[in-house]
């Protein structure tokens, strides 16, 4: 039984009672009642607006997914990034105080870095010959 439903139910079982309207008693289950059927009413009209707001959530939910679809599209005829553009991580470790931190390999082919803790300048030698061994 749902809240509207008990609700006639007990206003049923006290019109059952067949009490004097003018005795105490019948003034209190009438004034119980009428508490009870306004908090019904309450809790019915936020069900409701719950339901439309789930509905509105619903529907930007929606939006949002289309809005990721069309801004993280991944189409095969987008060049702007290519698998040759990824760079490697490389741990670096700074001479002077120690620091450990990564760098990526456009960093590391550019021949320098800064240290993030000490700023030390850290230079990098490359041979590439050495690079075209490994391949």
């Amino acid at each position: 039984m749902d809240t509207i439903e008990s609700l006639g139910y007990l206003k049923g079982l006290i019109d059952g009672l067949e009490l004097d309207e003018n005795s105490k008693e019948a003034k209190i289950f009438k004034a119980v009642c009428e508490v009870l059927d306004n908090l019904t009413d309450d809790v019915c009209e936020l069900a409701d607006e719950i339901d439309d707001l789930n509905d509105e959530i619903d529907i930007m939910d929606e939006d949002i997914a289309d809005l990721e679809d069309y801004v993280y599209d991944d189409d095969e005829d987008d060049d702007d990034w290519d698998d040759d553009d990824e760079y490697e991580e490389y741990a670096v470790e700074c001479p002077n105080c120690g620091e450990e931190f990564e760098v990526d390999e456009e960093t590391l082919l550019s021949g320098s870095v800064e240290c993030p803790n000490c700023g030390e300048s850290l230079e990098f030698e490359f041979d590439a010959e050495e690079d075209e061994d490994e391949e």
